[in-house]
């Protein structure tokens, strides 16, 4: 007799490929529109669910873990982040987390690049003069911006996102720099041409671009605080394409305001969707809608790895991208 299939919920639309494949192998629900489920909903989903598939814009914390049925066994997160979710509640309660790490290395660290060129090179300001009909022919002085070749970037985080923005940067002939929990070893320094930092102070004081890389942790909070960005220099840059919550958005407002910072470019915010609005005033400043992610590739992908979790763990074995607390 062929056992009952697993009762998967998942909390947002996922590429059709996905949503298809998930539909053959297990008892799937689906999101009927794009919205994120509320609160109440995502109550029914632990309630009932053998498998909850959520995303970045799910809270998965202790209170709504504590409320979910004796059933839930996995949460299957699609995505690499998992700092909405409350990992080490899950854990204590029996409950298995997984992820898709290093399905979005590239895409992330090309964003990266694109925003760096974006603010250092000045095109979003160079688009607004022509789509306001307002382009009057070349000018030897016009939206004069910066040539990367030459620049020191600083990475702040050289996971696997760091080290392709690394490559990136070292192609368009910058000087990388980096600073890191742990220092890289010496054969991969000696392949990305990296200097290593120990002191972050140190290495944002001397960048002419600072990318952060870094996952949000309890130690990252606010690591680009007040005190380090006064420490940039009047003309740096710096780029977000990880997690809003390690910039002081409001103290990067101000500096960007006053001109003490040259300019930002942003994919991640520190209140989620909810933009400081005084920044949307900044013509130095790129604010994109967390497209870090959004490829069609990236995204099957993440959820292939999504799939191949559940089924893993259905067929009694450990799912490939378990995440455990002392991972975070």
């Amino acid at each position: 007799m062929p056992r009952e299939r697993l009762s998967v919920v998942v909390t947002r639309r996922l590429p059709e490929p996905v949503e298809t494949r998930l539909s053959e192998l297990f008892n799937v629900t689906l999101r009927n529109d794009d919205s994120p489920m509320t609160r109440p909903e995502l109550i029914e989903a632990v309630q009932n669910a053998d498998v909850l598939v959520p995303t970045v814009t799910d809270t998965i914390d202790a209170s709504l873990l504590g409320q979910a049925g004796e059933q839930l066994k996995l949460v299957a997160n699609y995505g690499a982040g998992v700092d909405h979710i409350d990992v080490a509640t899950a854990r204590q309660r029996g409950i298995l987390v997984s992820n898709t790490p290093g399905v979005l290395t590239d895409d992330t660290a090309d964003m990266a690049m694109a925003l760096i060129m974006a603010v250092v090179r000045r095109i979003p300001e160079g688009l607004a003069v022509m789509q306001k009909g307002e382009w009057s022919g070349w000018a030897p002085t016009a939206l004069l911006g910066g040539r990367l070749a030459g620049r020191r970037i600083g990475i702040l985080g050289m996971g696997g996102v760091g080290q392709a923005v690394a490559r990136r940067a070292a192609a368009f002939g910058m000087q990388v720099h980096y600073h890191n929990r742990r220092r890289l070893h010496a054969d991969i320094e000696d392949r990305l041409e990296a200097t290593y930092w120990e002191s972050l102070d140190q290495m944002v004081a001397r960048m002419d671009v600072i990318s952060v890389n870094c996952p949000a942790t309890p130690s990252t909070y606010h690591l680009m605080n007040a005190r380090r960005l006064k420490l940039l220099k009047p003309d740096a840059v710096i780029v977000n394409t990880s997690r809003g919550e390690v910039i002081d958005e409001n103290a990067l407002t101000r500096m960007l305001r006053a001109s003490e910072i040259a300019g930002a470019g942003l994919d991640v915010y520190e209140n989620g969707h909810e933009i400081n609005p005084r920044l949307r005033e900044l013509s130095n400043v790129v604010l994109l809608p967390h497209m870090g992610s959004a490829t069609r590739e990236g995204r099957i992908e993440m959820g292939e790895k999504v799939l191949l979790n559940i089924k893993t763990f259905e067929d009694g074995h450990r799912p490939p991208d378990l995440v455990v607390p002392s991972m975070l």
